[in-house]
């Protein structure tokens, strides 16, 4: 409880690891109370910043977390504008967001996180104050955020600053992803899933004319390797596995191999598509040579999806994940990550990346825009 970047937080899935969890949370908290929350498994999580200037509130974007809730947001991956947010809860979000920013009589920026999940938008938080995602959002909209919002914390209304030309319409037309840089390789023996506890050292931005290409953009700056060839090993939890079987089709269609432990190969034979190697669990070998362990000290393996859930497959993943950090091979632990990589590759394959500077997106947007605006006018 009151605690900066989700120290020391976790979710547990079954007694033992919550007796295991209170046992050392007590030495961490110096006996300061434990929080015990509701998790909302496979959720989507969405921020949202905006300015109010104690009347009128501007939205300044709509992000949508790539992982799932589960994530510390300093961790996960966002994309502006969302990807898969259906309009009733874009307009929900909106309207919670400006309600938030009246009843709490904000001057300046406001950032909400929220979750969404099934048919119900949950506000998990709401902060009065600058979010790390401002210059994120400043630079995919064109928007100077902080500028604005410093004018209205000195009185300005956000009418006046619109008739200035400070406050503009927002740049469209791209998509911007945000991706966390991890610094895991300066700690060969720490295990990389992500989780509550955020561990992130600083952050980059890819921009590009769709969310693929954006994203294999915001990964390379993030210095993960994305394979172009070789064997990719795939070690999934069962509620990962449908959509594993997508990132199997994906990297089938990238010429890739597969490599997978059993029960995901099993899973994904029934589908008709055949994995290369089947390799034993790590607690399961008796050599450690067959294992996924094994491959990826001999150098076979050019990427690591493993997505751990739970107890079980958390520790024999953890192996997996120490062994990938520590050979210097680039990996996921979400399936979301997987598929946004994966399908990436894909669009990189029939559109190369190209490099463009953000004032040239902003100009191109705002071109498009003024076109759309005389075509309406005619």
């Amino acid at each position: 409880s009151y605690v900066l970047g989700g120290r020391a937080m976790e979710i547990v899935y079954k007694e033992s690891e919550l007796v295991h969890y209170m046992a050392t949370a007590v030495q961490v908290s110096n006996d300061a109370p434990v929080l015990l929350d509701r998790f909302l498994s496979s959720a989507v999580e969405v921020d949202i910043d905006c300015i109010c200037d104690g009347e009128m509130v501007v939205i300044g974007a709509i992000m949508q977390h790539i992982e799932q809730a589960g994530v510390h947001s300093g961790d996960s991956a966002c994309a502006i504008p969302p990807q898969t947010l259906p309009d009733w809860v874009v307009e929900v979000i909106h309207s919670y967001a400006k309600a938030l920013a009246n009843a709490l009589e904000v001057v300046g920026l406001l950032n909400v996180q929220f979750a969404v999940s099934g048919t119900t938008v949950y506000v998990i938080e709401a902060n009065p104050r600058a979010s790390r995602t401002v210059p994120f959002v400043a630079k995919a909209t064109g928007v100077p955020l902080a500028k604005v919002a410093t004018r209205v914390m000195l009185g300005a209304t956000l009418n006046e600053l619109r008739t200035e030309g400070l406050l503009t319409e927002p740049v469209t037309g791209h998509v911007s992803v945000k991706e966390a840089v991890l610094p895991f390789s300066r700690f060969p023996e720490v295990d990389t899933a992500l989780g509550p506890e955020m561990r992130s050292t600083g952050e980059v931005m890819g921009i590009d004319a769709t969310f693929g290409l954006a994203f294999v953009k915001a990964e390379t700056a993030a210095g993960t390797v994305l394979p172009t060839s070789g064997l990719v090993f795939l070690s999934l939890a069962d509620r990962d596995k449908p959509a594993g079987l997508v990132v199997a089709q994906r990297l089938r269609e990238l010429g890739l191999g597969i490599a997978a432990t059993s029960g995901t190969a099993t899973y994904l034979s029934r589908f008709g598509v055949v994995v290369d190697r089947i390799v034993a669990k790590v607690s399961e070998s008796t050599t450690g040579s067959d294992t996924a362990v094994g491959l990826i000290e001999s150098g076979e393996v050019a990427f690591v999806v493993n997505t751990p859930r739970g107890g079980g497959s958390r520790s024999d993943g953890q192996a997996i994940r120490k062994a990938a950090n520590v050979h210097h091979v680039s990996s996921v632990t979400t399936i979301e990550a997987a598929l946004a990589a994966f399908r990436g590759l894909i669009e990189q394959k029939k559109h190369p990346i190209t490099v463009c500077s953000l004032q040239e997106f902003h100009q191109i947007g705002r071109q498009r825009a003024s076109q759309v605006g005389a075509s309406h006018e005619a």
